[in-house]
Parts: C-alpha cells; structure tokens; sequence
C-alpha cells in the first residue's frame, strides 16, 4: 500500500491536519494540540506528510522523519494555488494536502546544526543593518553642528574623536553624552558581529563541506557558511543549474507560440545568499566586454553550480576542471 498522503497547516498552539483514511475513505480534517501532535502519528503507518516550509517546519519534519514517515516541505507560493476557497486552517491544511500528491521541488529539511547557522547569519544582518543606521544617525545629527566626516563606518571610527572634542567646547554637556553612548553602542555592536563571525570561522574549521567550496575564489567566510546552511542536502537538486534556479541566479522566462523570451534575473528564492554570491563574484576577466552587472551575475551563477557539483560530489575544488562528458 502505497504511503497516505497527510496535509499539515502548522501553527503556534493548534495544527490542522487533513487526510483520507485508507481504510473507511473518510474525510478527516480536525484541529490538534501541540501537545498531541506528535502522538497522533507515533503509531501510524507509513505517511507522506506535507508542510509548507515556514517556522517551525524543519523542528517537526525532523520529529516526522525519525517516526519512519516521508515529509515534504513545500514553498508557500506553490501550496498557494492549491487554495481554491477562503483562507482558513482547515482550506490550508485541504489545500496541502492536495499539494503534497504532485510533483514538486521540495524544499531540503535541514539539520539542527544548518538551522543554527542560519540563525547566526540573521544575527548578524540584522546588527549590520542597526549599526548602519546609528552610523548614518550620529553622522547627521553632528552634521546639525556644522560637522561633516566621510562616510563608512572607518572613516567614522578616525574622525570621531576629533569631532567630539571639537563640538564638546559649544555644545550642552547631556548632548555630548548621549553622542558619546551612541558612538559606544555602535562600537559594541561592532564587536558583537565580530564574535558571530568567529563563531563561523569555528564552525567552517570543523565542517568539511564548508572547507571546501571555501576554497572557490571569489567564496568567503559568510557566503561558504550561508550556501552549505541552506541548501540542506545538496541532492535534493539535480543539477547545479536547479540550485542556481533555486537560489534566483537565471533569466526569468516568458513566451508563447514557441517563442521564449529571457528577461534579468528571476531573484527568486533567498534573498541573502544570492546577496553573498553577487558581492563575492570577481569581474577583472570579462569586465571590458560586458555591462559589469551581467559579469557580476553571470560569475554568481558560475560560483553557485560549483558550490552544488562540490556538495554532490563530496569532491575538493579543482581549479581548471572540465567535466568531459562521454560521447
């Protein structure tokens, strides 16, 4: 017997589940507490249970997996279509299940250890992003007081010593205080993403697939981490043109009457690596033929199908290496 389909609208305190039993053919669609959910499919035969890949789903696609059952994380834009009604728990959890018996990229369960260095990646962004805007703050408001400093956070870190000792003589004392904490925060934040990164350089000393697609030029520290985080079990693509697909790194294509038109980048799927793997890609060898944008992608593209080939593989980067295939 084939394993039944299972539809699962996740949530914080209630999941809805929504199955045909094999058996009797009844249509069962019913709410289950958190506490209960895990229960309900200890003892249950074989299923192919399907989610959408949102918070939470690697935690109990794991959970899922170790009880025997198949699980198939999906994007939320595919299970979307499957949505015929108004959007409820229960239409949601019909609507994967009808998603979960087509075909369909699924996206990879990841690891515990993959989860948590994605979460030190969001860290550090979002301290990047709050550091930046303290910066661009503190530079304007000394601005207000005819205090101009280059911009950059090291151009900041030269000059503001200078500056503050020179608005210190004509400026309230509680301003120059509160500029000064500003100055600290920052300052801190500055040794809080350092500490994150060296968490990754350990992480990347350790892990063999991080070592090496470290070696690909142009793959850092961040973007080695980000890619083998993310991509899960590198498999579950068939080829290094899916995970650029994947990860938003080929032409978005329209057509029809056979006809295909290729337009930019499709900036599909994450935002952040395909962010790492454009600011890592080298220019100098096609950078006088071509529009530096379409160099910089056209290299992100090339760094990405050799991060998957190497994943695959289980095969140190070579430099030079063709893939000869056989007549």
């Amino acid at each position: 017997m084939n394993a039944m389909p299972v539809g699962i609208d996740i949530a914080k305190n209630v999941f809805q589940v929504h199955y045909v039993d094999q058996e009797t053919g009844e249509i069962v669609n019913k709410p289950i507490k958190r506490g209960q959910f895990l229960e309900h499919f200890v003892n249950r035969a074989r299923c192919r249970i399907g989610m959408e890949a949102c918070s939470g789903a690697h935690h109990w696609a794991r959970q899922l997996m170790q009880m025997g059952h198949e699980v198939k994380l999906m994007p939320a834009q595919f299970v979307k279509a499957f949505n015929i009604r108004n959007k409820s728990d229960a239409a949601d959890a019909k609507a994967i299940w009808l998603a979960v018996q087509q075909p369909s990229k699924v996206v990879a369960v990841k690891t515990e250890m993959q989860q948590a260095v994605l979460m030190m990646h969001r860290q550090r962004e979002q301290l990047v992003k709050f550091r930046t805007m303290q910066i661009n703050g503190l530079r304007g408001m000394l601005a207000e007081f005819g205090e101009a400093m280059g911009k950059g956070r090291a151009a900041m870190a030269m000059e503001i010593s200078v500056v503050l000792a020179s608005v210190e003589e004509r400026l309230p004392k509680v301003l120059i205080d509160s500029l000064r904490e500003q100055w600290e925060r920052i300052e801190k934040m500055d040794g809080e993403i350092a500490a994150i990164e060296r968490r990754l350089r350990e992480w990347k000393k350790e892990d063999k697939a991080v070592k090496m697609i470290g070696e690909i030029p142009g793959v850092g520290l961040l973007t080695a981490t980000a890619a083998v985080a993310m991509i899960g079990d590198p498999k579950a693509f068939r080829s290094g043109r899916e995970f650029a697909a994947w990860v938003g790194l080929v032409p978005r294509q329209t057509g029809s009457g056979g006809k295909v038109n290729l337009h930019g980048i499709s900036k599909r799927g994450d935002q952040y690596l395909r962010k790492m793997l454009i600011h890592g890609a080298w220019v100098d060898q096609m950078k006088t033929r071509r529009p530096s944008n379409v160099v910089v992608v056209a290299l992100a593209n090339k760094m990405v199908r050799t991060i998957w080939a190497i994943l695959a593989y289980e095969r140190p980067y070579e430099k030079g290496y063709m893939n000869v295939k056989p007549a």
